[in-house]
């Protein structure tokens, strides 16, 4: 039993030590190896760029999902829609994307930005402000926060921190806030309307440790946490051109906190395309789709389907190292283990994690969002070397996340999401309708 688990570990193990390079090699000889009745991949789609633009759907997605289900509706393989949007509900989010594509879509297969927020139970109940636009309340109480504080509320308390519009300025004498209670932690759920406010009192916040009526009279450091969702610096809507996101919000912040104090913003935690945190967390949602379907066979490759190389490709590939990392050390724990007659479990394989691992992650690359969405449809021509074009690029990733043009480079690349979701199927050997 143990030499075979432990040439289960071998086989995860090489899938490769790189990214990008090493899915293209997984993937092309995946073909026409899956012999099982049931799937042994899962899709992770974007949505913006990839499945919309706005609220308008780009014609190849409802294409797509119609091979996607079966005669009754149902799905042919686990699929998750994984956003960096932030300010809905995941239940918001299914049932407009049911209507956008035709199919019946569950709150269980739609990952926000905000989602893995859920098992920051540390944060749950102290007092927080929460910083975006729509039902930010709701959607925090829904991820388990008790004591829930909005801007707007915080303005009310403290009028005075709110000059930068003239006509918002009280005309009259305004008393001191009375019991109003010290913010314990920051949470950025996506891009605020009234972007001065916002930063104005978020600033006030971390200056003077939560209580923004207080002088500053020495500089908090390290400041009170700071959980942001969502880095993309731009996003694809219905414009021709890209559009400001919250990663660019996260550059004001970041850049005005800096010059007011000399010190550098610090994150307690960054959620969303691409950090470890977000994948991880998709992956379980599709082992747990495979599981309520009965089906047996372990997913162990993911596919995850993006516009944007800075963060759905940087993110994929950073989770695909990440997964070959962990399961080299594996197996080198499974051959000390042998090598000193342990039992398997005293490797930390998979059975002593007790968490989820695929074999890989690879990285799909469409041309209908911010990369190749100008003009028209949103489509261009595949260019004949999109992935050297695509590391030329500024990076556009957040300040936190090093810039590796590996990571930018695609594993595969398709005009538009079905030529993606066809050529994945391809790969996998699977029948598409």
């Amino acid at each position: 039993m143990f030499h075979a688990r432990l040439g289960v570990w071998r086989r995860l193990a090489r899938c490769g030590a790189g990214a990008a390079a090493e899915s293209r090699r997984f993937v092309s000889v995946a073909a026409h190896r899956s012999c099982s009745s049931h799937p042994s991949f899962g899709l992770l789609f974007d949505i913006d760029g990839v499945l919309v633009r706005g609220r308008t759907p780009i014609p190849a997605a409802k294409t797509c999902f119609q091979k996607l289900v079966d005669g009754a509706g149902r799905f042919r393989v686990p699929v998750v829609f994984v956003t960096n949007a932030g300010n809905c509900l995941r239940q918001a989010k299914a049932e407009e994307l049911s209507h956008l594509l035709d199919v019946e879509v569950s709150a269980d297969q739609v990952m926000l930005s905000h989602s893995p927020l859920r098992m920051f139970t540390q944060y749950h109940e102290k007092c927080v402000l929460v910083s975006g636009q729509g039902a930010v309340t709701e959607v925090a109480r829904n991820l388990g926060f008790q004591k829930v504080v909005t801007i707007e509320r915080l303005r009310e308390a403290y009028p005075l921190l709110d000059v930068v519009d003239h006509h918002r300025r009280p005309r009259d004498q305004v008393e001191p806030a009375k019991d109003f209670p010290a913010i314990e932690a920051v949470i950025l759920f996506g891009e605020p309307i009234r972007w001065e406010t916002n930063l104005q009192l978020i600033v006030d916040l971390l200056l003077t440790h939560g209580r923004p009526g207080d002088p500053v009279t020495s500089l908090p450091y390290p400041h009170i946490p700071v959980l942001a969702c969502n880095m993309d610096l731009m996003w694809m809507a219905e414009a021709k051109n890209p559009r400001f996101g919250h990663g660019t919000f996260l550059v004001c912040l970041e850049h005005i906190y800096q010059k007011v104090t000399g010190r550098e913003l610090k994150y307690e935690a960054l959620i969303g395309k691409p950090s470890l945190v977000t994948y991880n967390y998709a992956e379980l949602l599709v082992r747990q789709q495979a599981e309520a379907r009965g089906w047996t066979e372990p997913v162990v490759r993911l596919y995850a389907i993006g516009d944007n190389p800075m963060a759905d490709i940087y993110g994929a590939n950073l989770y695909n190292r990440y997964l070959q990392g962990a399961l080299e050390a594996q197996l080198k724990g499974a051959r000390l283990a042998e090598a000193q007659g342990a039992p398997p479990e005293a490797a930390g394989g998979p059975e002593a994690l007790g968490r989820c691992l695929a074999e890989c992650c690879v990285s799909v690359l469409v041309c209908t969002g911010v990369y190749g969405g100008g003009g028209g449809g949103g489509q261009r021509d595949l260019p004949q070397d999109p992935r050297q074009s695509v590391t030329e690029r500024v990076f556009h990733g957040h300040r936190d996340f090093r810039f590796d043009p590996s990571l930018v480079e695609p594993a595969l690349v398709a005009r538009d999401v079905d030529e993606a979701v066809e050529l994945v199927f391809g790969q996998e050997g699977w029948p598409l309708a």
